[in-house]
């Protein structure tokens, strides 16, 4: 095999819009070379192409600008951040707002989820807890509880350990034989029973039983930590049944198990609360974070962990390291001062409440879809809402990703693609006109690939 002469990096970095180099993620490389979604600047609700054209926003970026692109207060926060104080490590020192952003999220979040420890992405999330829910066992003297249970059909992070527990196949089915000592419970979502439900659908509740056989097939005595979405986003919007989240919070505590939501999407307003956990009236032990924390801006993620999970590290000499765990990025400056800033918006906007509030109005447009060609359902929660698409017959997810490719270039939209699923999820700052108009333009995607 001969290999071709590479370019000098002068002649490379020359060429207009040469989009060889990066290799994008989750992402049909060649289909987006041949004809590419280029974004050059974001404002409010919309982002803009190169060329200056306008693009309705119905995604908040990657379900994470929830206040909204290039908001005055964060962008100057950050730049007064980097001017002030580019980076401090947290191994052993800390600097303030990195104390002030904790102290923040723990007063958001129910109960006595007290402490947080800061990592850099969702990913990074997830395995931080599932790392922190081995550790705590271990340090009471269980470390025979090594078993973590994920549930079909979730996205815990693309870490092994997310992986691991996750149940989305093509996110698992090319690495390996990933953690063992694994277990999945049932996915909650059944179309025959839930098709177009707004809100959490009444059936599939009892699912939440499927924990009592694999503590039967396993003993609890080795059982670590279940985690759970309080709605599955990644996999197509995927609301928590009634009943649901209490009735594994019961099998839990019975048990000794720890809970942890993985609220990366949910947290910060997307269902209407600070975090999903408030609407459904749990507790977990655990809640991981991301995304909506810094409303995007600059990657931050987390863990929130109750008070008596901290507890329990906090033995032994006072100058030993607690948990050996941790990121070179944790708590970031730039980070912190936008998580501040993000919190500050969402607070005097009142961005949360207005989540609420238009929650209804949204989910009345959304399925409004009904009828379309080849809608075979549809579900909202929050500011949250998917519509499944027939796949074309041999070739799975072609029609979402011709649909989200005229809804770019014709009609001026930006959709979240899963397959065959369209999700919407806009930036909490949506007027219900643009509530109308991200429906008109899904709607003619929609009928652009019939």
């Amino acid at each position: 095999m001969t290999t071709p002469a590479k370019p000098t990096a002068a002649a490379r970095a020359d060429v207009p819009n040469d989009l060889e180099a990066f290799w994008l993620p989750f992402t049909p490389n060649r289909a987006f070379k041949k004809r590419p979604r280029l974004i050059a600047r974001a404002k409010d609700m919309h982002y803009y192409t190169p060329e200056g054209r306008e693009i309705l926003d119905a995604t908040a970026g990657l379900w994470c600008c929830n206040a909204g692109h290039s908001r005055k207060p964060i962008v100057e926060a950050i730049q007064r951040q980097a001017a002030e104080l580019d980076f401090s490590p947290t191994f052993g020192f800390a600097h303030p707002p990195a104390f002030q952003l904790a102290s923040r999220i723990a007063d958001l979040a129910p109960a006595d989820l007290d402490h947080v420890f800061f990592c850099n992405s969702g990913s990074e999330a997830c395995d931080s807890a599932l790392k922190i829910a081995l550790a705590y066992h271990n340090v009471r003297g269980q470390g025979s509880r090594t078993r973590l249970v994920g549930r079909e059909r979730a996205y815990h992070g693309v870490g092994f350990g997310g992986i691991s527990v996750g149940g989305i196949v093509n996110n698992r089915k090319f690495f390996g034989s990933l953690l063992s000592g694994v277990d999945h419970l049932p996915a909650t979502y059944n179309r025959e029973h839930q098709a177009f439900t707004k809100g959490e659908p009444e059936w599939g509740g009892h699912l939440a039983d499927a924990l009592e056989g694999i503590v039967g097939l396993h003993d609890a005595s080795t059982i670590a930590a279940v985690i759970v979405e309080p709605m599955a986003g990644s996999t197509g919007v995927l609301p928590a049944p009634k009943g649901y989240l209490e009735r594994l919070r019961a099998i839990c505590d019975k048990h000794g198990i720890l809970l942890i939501f993985d609220e990366v999407i949910t947290g910060f307003g997307r269902l209407g609360h600070a975090f999903a956990a408030e609407r459904y009236g749990v507790v977990p032990d655990m809640i991981t974070f991301a995304k909506g924390v810094t409303s995007g801006t600059v990657p931050m993620g987390g863990v929130v962990v109750r008070k008596g999970v901290y507890d329990a590290f906090m033995k032994g000499p006072e100058h030993a390291i607690e948990l050996f765990h941790g990121y070179t990025y944790s708590g970031h400056p730039l980070a912190c001062a936008a998580g501040l800033a993000a919190l500050d918006v969402y607070r005097d906007e009142k961005l949360f409440e207005r989540a609420k509030a238009l929650e209804p109005r949204w989910c009345d447009a959304i399925m409004t879809l009904k009828g379309l060609p080849n809608v075979l359902d549809i579900r909202c929660v929050g500011l949250t809402g998917a519509i499944d698409l027939a796949p074309i017959a041999g070739s799975p997810g072609l029609r979402g990703w011709n649909a989200t490719g005229h809804a770019f270039h014709e009609e001026g939209i930006m959709l979240r693609l899963a397959g065959d699923t369209i999700e919407l999820t806009p930036p909490l700052v949506v007027s219900e006109a643009q509530i109308d108009e991200i429906m008109e333009k899904t709607a003619a995607a929609i009928r652009a690939a019939a």
